[in-house]
């Protein structure tokens, strides 16, 4: 366990949210402009900056680093049920990046969400590497009182192995209560949870962890 992250940053005010306008409907498929976030049109109640980047095929955004675990929110989009895909690059730095994404959000502070540490997968450490992906749901259930309530059920590795500092390819599919979530083009599940939420509809947007930054792109949201 590393205390940097479980920190839960207090910092700041949690952003109001507009109502959502824009209602992913049945079997409709949404690639948001990441750019956007870049250019402060989405929700971000965090303290990172956000930039575009271009890494080889790939155009997407980075977050710096910063204290506190955050999402950023796509401006206007409300999700229910369906598959979040993303393309995300972190690094293998020991409680130093945490990267995935948050949905059924209310706001900064109330959200679903699943994440990786890059630094886990490839590890020597075995008690480590079986913490590679995380459920959490805050802000009831963080990933400290999930571990120590109901170890190794919300955290699991995750095959097939990324470079832990490069990128890979996530799918999350979201049918309420189920979570499952898959890596790279693995046709099974690495991790699948029933949500701890009652919420079946919210914000979706990116998410880092306490002193993380990550890079994202390639972001797809397809509703069920």
């Amino acid at each position: 366990m590393n205390r940097r992250e479980f920190v839960i940053s207090t910092l700041g005010v949690a952003a109001t949210l507009a109502a959502p306008v824009k209602i992913l409907g049945q079997k409709k498929a949404i690639e948001p402009d990441l750019g956007l976030l870049a250019d402060g049109k989405g929700v971000n109640p965090s303290n990172r900056t956000i930039t575009r980047i271009t890494d080889g095929a790939r155009k997407g955004i980075r977050l710096s680093e910063a204290e506190g675990e955050w999402p950023v929110y796509f401006s206007g989009v409300e999700f229910a049920n369906g598959t979040i895909e993303f393309d995300v690059k972190g690094k293998d730095v020991q409680g130093a990046s945490f990267v995935g994404v948050a949905f059924h959000g209310v706001d900064g502070k109330t959200y679903d969400g699943i994440y990786f540490r890059p630094f886990n997968f490839k590890t020597d450490d075995q008690a480590r590497v079986l913490r590679a992906v995380q459920y959490i749901s805050h802000p009831t259930h963080p990933w400290q009182k999930l571990r120590a309530d109901t170890p190794g059920k919300y955290e699991k590795p995750v095959k097939p192995v990324p470079d832990p500092n490069g990128w890979f390819h996530a799918r999350v599919v979201v049918a309420s209560p189920k979570v499952s979530v898959f890596v790279g083009d693995a046709t099974e599940p690495c991790l699948t949870v029933d949500q701890l939420s009652d919420r079946k509809k919210g914000l979706v947007g990116i998410w880092v962890g306490n002193t993380s930054g990550a890079d994202f792109a390639n972001f797809k949201i397809t509703a069920a």
